[in-house]
């Protein structure tokens, strides 16, 4: 439940909160001064905070070079799918996953029953995130978001859009906004959850009144549960088929796009066939991915493309995919006994 505070939280949150070292070197600090202050501030008073006690958070930000470096830096060459894969669908990672699930079987039972999403998704979207909370970001979510959203004017826009939506969620949360750690982009937590979604899908899964995602395994898994079901999870449906092609396929029906837009039906018509137990009239989008041994072809059906809703990235769904089978599958295994 979102709170309606008064500004003396946010003040008395300017007042105690203590300047971290953060990461990187900090080239300049305060953006109270900020010529896009204003706008900031002007938002914020209309809903009813104090102009003083948000310049009074904004000139304890940190200009941090090195979130600039982070995000400017140019992209590495393109991984292919199989290359990709290695990253994430790998012995370490499946073998932890193993074990954060073991842990918290109780709420991921609880949370499969509640939103509909299988734990093994859930696991999945957590170890490709955060390691399972090993890799949760080392920078003020505040340094990252007043850096980004005054120094990056390619998305300056969207982090000052999240800068607003933190010190929303600071206010609703009671949280002293110069505490919060996370990425380089402002991403928070076990599941990585930027301000704005914290606030529409983060829940407080074990009931003791906060919603914690960054200490708190129950509440993450429970937020990462309720993020797939308002993006449409469907229970008990399939992620991807794989597909049959003929000979006269036209290269542009592969990866156009992430949102299916065609039925298996009228990709039957074109020649590309997928299992017959699937029901012909909902919507795939074709893929191929490249891997060692040539390409490959899938069917991304709905809950794929939902799960392209956390990260827009084909490469990224399948990963979470493929690595929630194989948590699935090394948990299920027979234990192997000693001779």
């Amino acid at each position: 439940m979102r709170k309606t505070l008064g500004c003396m939280l946010l003040v008395g949150a300017t007042l105690t909160g203590t300047s971290l070292a953060g990461a990187g070197t900090a080239v300049a600090s305060g953006y109270d001064q900020h010529p896009l202050a204003d706008e900031v501030v002007t938002e914020l008073v209309a809903e009813g905070f104090e102009a003083d006690a948000v310049r009074a958070v904004l000139a304890k930000a940190e200009r941090k070079q090195s979130i600039l470096d982070a995000i400017s830096r140019p992209a590495e060459r393109r991984l292919t799918w199989g290359e990709y894969r290695k990253i994430f669908v790998e012995p370490r990672r499946i073998k932890q996953g193993v074990a954060f699930w073991n842990k918290h079987a109780d709420a991921l039972q609880r949370a499969e029953e509640t939103y509909g999403v299988p734990a093994e998704i859930i696991v999945s979207i957590i170890g490709v995130e955060t390691r399972y909370g090993r890799i949760m970001g080392r920078y003020r979510v505040l340094d990252a978001l007043t850096t980004l959203g005054f120094d990056y004017p390619k998305r300056a826009d969207f982090f000052r859009g999240q800068l607003v939506e933190f010190m929303r969620m600071s206010r609703e949360e009671q949280l002293d906004p110069t505490q919060p750690i996370g990425s380089y982009a402002g991403a928070m937590g076990y599941g990585q959850f930027i301000p704005s979604s914290f606030r529409d899908f983060a829940v407080d899964f074990d009931g003791d009144g906060k919603r914690d995602i960054w200490k708190n395994e129950v509440d993450a898994i429970g937020s990462v549960a309720n993020y797939f079901s308002e993006h449409g999870w469907k229970a008990g449906e399939p992620v991807r088929s794989n597909v049959v092609i003929n000979e006269t396929a036209d290269p542009a029906w592969f990866n156009d796009g992430l949102k299916p837009e065609l039925t298996l039906a009228q990709w039957a018509e074109r020649g590309i066939t997928t299992r017959r137990d699937l029901d012909l009239q909902q919507p795939a989008t074709l893929m191929e991915l490249t891997m060692e041994d040539g390409d490959h072809h899938w069917f991304g059906l709905h809950n794929f493309y939902v799960i392209t809703r956390y990260n827009h990235s084909r490469l990224y769904a399948m990963a979470v995919y493929e690595l929630s089978q194989a948590i699935k599958d090394a948990r299920s295994a027979p234990v192997k006994q000693e001779s």
